[in-house]
Parts: C-alpha cells; structure tokens; sequence
C-alpha cells in the first residue's frame, strides 16, 4: 500500500516526538507499506517566526513572510529523514519545492495549481520514505509560497491525491473525530467515520480537528482521511464519501464557534442594490459574512442583521461607517457564540430543527439568529450559554449512545 502520512505541530513539538513518530512511520515501513510522510513546524515554531518578523516591522512583506515561515517545516522533515536515517531506514527529505507541489502567487494564503510527482515515486522506487515540508510550494516565477494556516493538511491530502494513494493519515494530539468537544462534553463519543460533507461542515463551524480546505479537497480528489493520534494506537475515524450507514445517523455532531459578532443595521434604505452594496464592501475588505436576516420593508426601509467573525469586527465597523445616507444606526455585539447541529441523516429526517429549538427552550436559551442547510442547523444564542446549549444538544440527540 501507498500510504501518506501528516504529522502535526504537537506531534512533532520535540525532538523526543520526532523521534517517536520516526518509529511509527518505521513500524509502517516494516508492515510493507510505502510512505509519503508531510510534517508541519514543530510547534511553536512559527508563531516565534512571525514575532521575529514583527519585531523588525508591523506589515512585513507578504513575499519574505512566505521564505521565512516555509524554513519550519523544512527543518522538522530534515530532522525526522535524519532520525529515520539512523534506524536503518533510506529516508529523504524534500521542500515543497523539490515535491513538486506548485501554487498560484497569493502569498501566505496560495492554493494548489498542480504536483509534478516525478521527484516522489523516483525516491520511492529506490525503497526511500519521502518526508515532504508541508505547508508550501513555489509559484509560477520560482518563489516560495506557503498554504495558510492548517497548511500541511491540504499538503498531505493534494499530495495523496496525485500520488494515488491508498490513505492519507491525518496525525494529530486527538485520537478523531468526536460527537462534540470532549473538553465541553465528558460524554462525547468518537465517530468511527465521518463523510466528507459532515466533516466539511464542523470543521467550517468550529471543529478544529481538520482544516476545511483539505477536507473540500478531500472529497473532490477521493482521498480517504483517517484522523487519529500520533500518541496511541486508536484506529481513528475515517472521514471518507457517504454511505446508507452514514445516512441512518440523524445528527452526527455539535459544534461551537466562539469567534462570533452580530451586526445589526437598522433603517436601512430599501431601495433595490442596497444589499448588494453593503455585503460588496465587506467582501472588498475580505470579510467573511455568515448568517444573514433582513425583515420586511417598512414606511421605505429595512432593518438587516448578519454575522461576522469577531477577529474581523473593527474592519466591519469602518466598512459599514463609510456609508454616508443609507443606514440609519448599527449595533454590533461580541456576547454571541453560534452552536451547530450537524448530520446527513437531516436530509430524510424531519423534526431534527423542532429538537433542537425545545431542547433549547426548555433550559432557557433564546436564539437569535437561525441558518440552515440540507446538513446544518445553526442559532446564535448568548455566549455565555454555548457550551451548556452543547451539552444539552448533544443530550437531547442521545449523541453518547
């Protein structure tokens, strides 16, 4: 079997941890398995970068931040060639660069173009494990550019996909996938697999296990995720395409997303284009607007309310500031968390939504806000009440059954 393998910061947070995912990787050499294996930074490592960089200016050139920040994970793949190298096992270590991994030119945030896999299956057919510095690649002009935040992941997964491979081994501090945060629900359980919309929805919503960029890349390439721990030897949850088993499941998690801020318009003019105006400057501004509620027009305006993150908040303020006539006052609140119900089984289910409203309401938690998908039920409440909405959700669903 072709195997790729992805060894997160805390996996490889030490040089003891290098080690110890050296003989994992090498037990799965020994069962006969061919191996790709994608680290990131140790961790730590690169939020350090970033201070180094800010202590020489505040808005350091995009460019130079994508050669600094790409050395990382080159020095935890040189590491870890080295340590395989010392057991006995071919090993090499190659950059985005040498991988073949080749991006667009938006620096710090690039996406995937292609992979050239000529350099990996040569290595592999000389009997060598291939560590591969996740997290970047080169664009058109040679440059080094980096993936964002998460970036080793879409790293493994592209990586998985070009080769063909038979997995991609996502390797992280959590043993999978689990109903809800554990650290909110002592009674959360661990899902055996996952599909790919589901998981596409709690990582978009809060769950921090994956990065949702691989998980769309995932389920367009056909690549099988497995998530499990690099500290024992769980079997993991398998995030892979939709079965019958999977749609017998009504609701397969919840989530919190605490980075939450309401916005709330009132007498707006409602005149046709207003919207399109107000959500074109957030946009202009990169500003990621979620759920969105406009009531019916009275006396010639409208009162309109939205989420955004809280990190984006201020740039929000300035953009809805800079319209002069057409908005006659705006609230913005930080006290807002949203709480999500997610599962495949809503599709052919009903009354998951009507659960989740007289779970809520018997325990006094008003909602403010509502979005729903085919998959997705999500409500603004109070932030002070998210993680008790979590566990009486999760309840109320029997999600520890």
């Amino acid at each position: 079997m072709l195997i790729v393998q992805k060894y997160g910061g805390t996996s490889v947070g030490s040089l003891e941890r290098i080690e110890n995912v050296a003989r994992r990787v090498a037990k799965a050499r020994d069962e006969g398995n061919d191996l790709v294996v994608v680290v990131s930074a140790m961790s730590g490592e690169t939020n350090k970068l970033i201070e180094y960089a800010h202590h020489f200016s505040k808005t350091p050139s995009k460019r130079e931040m994508d050669i600094l920040l790409s050395s990382g994970e080159r020095v935890t793949a040189s590491l870890l060639a080295i340590a395989l190298q010392e057991m006995g096992y071919g090993a090499v270590a190659l950059t985005g660069r040498q991988a073949g991994i080749r991006t667009d030119s938006t620096h710090t945030y690039a996406r995937i173009e292609s992979i050239d896999t000529t350099a990996i299956r040569r290595e592999l057919d000389k009997g060598n494990i291939v560590i591969v510095a996740g997290f970047q690649g080169i664009n058109e002009k040679g440059e080094v550019t980096t993936l964002g935040r998460g970036g080793s992941d879409l790293s493994a997964v592209a990586l998985a996909g070009a080769l063909h491979a038979d997995a991609c081994e996502i390797y992280s501090d959590v043993d999978g996938i689990y109903t809800t945060d554990p650290r909110i629900e002592p009674k959360a359980r661990k899902l055996d697999s996952i599909s790919y919309d589901e998981m596409l929805e709690l990582s978009s919503l809060g769950a921090k296990v994956l990065q949702n960029r691989s998980v769309e890349l995932a389920k367009k390439m056909g690549v099988k995720i497995i998530a499990k721990s690099s500290f024992d030897e769980g079997p993991g949850t398998i995030i892979a395409e939709e079965d019958e088993k999977m749609e017998e499941v009504l609701v397969s998690g919840i989530a919190l997303d605490k980075n939450q801020a309401r916005v709330s318009l009132r007498d707006v003019t409602d005149r046709p284009g207003i919207a399109a105006e107000i959500f074109k400057r957030l946009a202009d501004e990169q500003i990621n607007v979620d759920m969105i509620i406009q009531n019916a027009s009275k006396e010639g305006t409208t009162n309109l309310g939205f989420t955004v993150p809280q990190s984006e908040l201020e740039v929000a303020k300035r953009a809805i500031e800079s319209f002069d006539h057409d908005i006659g006052s705006a609230d913005y609140d930080e006290n807002v968390c949203k709480v999500s119900v997610v599962g495949v089984g809503m599709k052919s289910h009903s009354g998951i939504a009507a659960k989740a409203f007289e779970a809520l309401a018997e325990n006094n938690i008003n909602i403010e806000m509502i979005s729903t998908s085919e998959i997705k039920i999500s409500m603004i409440i109070d932030e002070k009440y998210g993680e008790l909405a979590v566990r009486v959700l999760h309840e109320a669903y029997e999600l520890d059954k």
